[in-house]
């Protein structure tokens, strides 16, 4: 009898919940992105940090720019910089797509999420819209509102 094969995770490792309260999101995409082997088990570990980062378009080619991917504790004399920029794996067409929103819309491309999909890396991204104070309150208070009306379904 051989080995079972081990099953690799596959679900989500880091939510940018702020992107969600900073931004109007809309037409999210699956991206590749291109690391290095220490940060991707640094990655399996979770040690990911989205603060401030974002999408930038240079010469055609996305990079995802200020992910903060901890360094990895065993990696040997390898240094790594951990918010250095990262190439998104695109098509030619959805990055002319997305680049376009950028340019002529005003929008701005954010990281949601970083998942394992069979074993690969994926970041979903997607167009935000910066809301201003009294959409982020308003926000606010529609969830309150469902929240209260769920919790009144409940009982």
């Amino acid at each position: 009898m051989s080995k079972k094969a081990k099953k690799q995770p596959q679900g989500t490792v880091a939510v940018n919940k702020k992107a969600r309260h900073l931004y109007e999101l809309s037409d999210f995409i699956e991206a590749g992105i291109s690391l290095t082997g220490p940060e991707v088990k640094s990655i399996r570990k979770g040690q990911v940090n989205f603060q401030d980062s974002y999408v930038e378009f240079r010469k055609g080619s996305a990079f995802l720019v200020s992910l903060h991917i901890a360094p990895y504790e065993n990696a040997g004399y390898v240094e790594q910089d951990p918010d250095r920029d990262r190439r998104l794996l695109l098509h030619a067409r959805e990055i002319a797509r997305y680049a376009a929103a950028v340019e002529q819309k005003g929008l701005t491309v954010v990281p949601v999420k970083v998942y394992f999909h069979h074993g690969k890396v994926k970041v979903e991204i997607a167009l935000g819209r910066g809301k201003k104070l009294f959409d982020k309150r308003e926000s606010l208070k529609q969830r309150a509102i469902e929240r209260d009306a769920a919790r009144g379904e409940q009982y």
